[in-house]
């Protein structure tokens, strides 16, 4: 009797035997096809992450930490004064040395450069590149205005080059309107608050040739002021440069 029930038993032993290994071959395939999904959605958004990251402008990754530091408390800015060197060539080292031989009205010699920033052309430094000087780390004063607010509280930028005669570099171009971009985000100045020299006081500075519209434009292309506004409309000037 009992061999009997056994015998009756196989075939049905054998049936869920196969039937639940059919069962966990399937969920087995089931769990490798989702785990190759889950690595191909996370491969594609990690390159999808990379891919924008790598579009976001250099002023956007530059403005969290300012490519210039500085050694004291930052000052209180509340102008950008654009100026040219009014010299075909010219650096940091080599306009420190001539500043240092001015004198002041009450007679003092100056600390030394008068600018905060300059720009080179090629000729004395590398065409485009931005030198800081000790006026900026220092955060101190300027003496490049002619004006006693701008000189106290204006950041001081001076392009090498003569712009009466020439139009400054493209890399000059693009070097100034990057520093004004972070400049402007960094001390939140607006379009407004920077100033050709020759808005200040009579001169030619920063030249005829120097295109400040375009410049303004770039580095504040969400500006609210009408873009038919010369920001380059300054007053009949008398000299080539002053300080």
């Amino acid at each position: 009797m009992l061999k009997r029930i056994g015998h009756d038993l196989k075939p049905h032993y054998y049936i869920l035997t196969t039937t639940a290994g059919v069962f966990l071959s399937l969920i087995v395939t089931d769990v490798r096809a989702f785990s190759q999904q889950s690595q191909q959605f996370s491969s594609s958004a990690q390159v999808a992450s990379k891919s924008q990251s790598t579009r976001l402008p250099d002023t956007r990754k530059e403005s969290a930490s300012f490519p210039w530091p500085t050694a004291e408390k930052p000052r209180a800015w509340k102008y950008i004064v654009i100026h040219h060197s009014a010299t075909t060539r010219g650096s940091v080292e080599s306009i420190h040395q001539d500043h240092r031989r001015r004198k002041d009205a009450t007679g003092n010699n100056w600390l030394g450069i008068g600018y905060h920033f300059v720009i080179g052309n090629g000729h004395g430094m590398k065409d485009g590149s931005i030198d800081s000087t000790f006026r900026w780390k220092q955060q101190i004063h300027g003496a490049h205005s002619g004006s006693v607010p701008h000189n106290g509280f204006g950041i001081g930028i001076c392009l090498i080059g003569n712009f009466e005669n020439t139009a400054p570099t493209p890399k000059q171009t693009a070097a100034v309107t990057r520093l004004l971009r972070l400049l402007s985000v960094h001390y939140k100045l607006k379009r407004e608050q920077v100033l050709g020299h020759k808005r200040i006081k009579p001169t030619a500075c920063p030249g005829r040739l120097f295109p400040m519209r375009q410049i303004m434009d770039d580095a504040f292309p969400n500006s609210s002021q009408a873009k038919g506004v010369r920001s380059d409309s300054f007053r009949t000037s008398r000299s080539t440069h002053g300080s």
